[in-house]
């Protein structure tokens, strides 16, 4: 059975997967983080943009041509089930009532008091 395709890069990652080793090169000791940002500051300042969103359009396309043959040939089966990025709900506390505590204490005092 064949996966299902990756969705495609945008023109910045397809820009900073190709300009990250020369960050590195000028900038030596940044954290990978800071390569990112720098990136990003570089991204931004660019004028010219349009050999990467044509890199970018073109991948696309490829995608959307290779979802649907996947898509053709039956898909991926059984979808997956979702994984939940909300919060955690927790579980309430287990609480025992009071008749059941009290009962329990009843009954060892006249427990005590037989013996006595």
């Amino acid at each position: 059975m064949t996966e299902k395709p990756k969705r495609p890069m945008s023109a910045y990652m397809l820009w900073l997967n190709s300009a990250r080793e020369q960050i590195k090169s000028e900038n030596p000791g940044l954290k990978v983080t800071d390569i990112a940002k720098k990136g990003g500051e570089m991204w931004r300042a660019m004028k010219d943009k349009t050999v990467w969103e044509d890199k970018a359009a073109k991948a696309k396309e490829q995608y959307t041509k290779d979802l649907e043959a996947f898509n053709a040939n039956g898909g991926g089966g059984e979808p997956k089930k979702a994984a939940k990025r909300g919060k955690k709900v927790a579980k309430k506390p287990v609480i025992k009532s009071k008749k059941k505590k009290n009962e329990t204490d009843d009954e060892e005092s006249e427990e005590e008091e037989e013996s006595d």
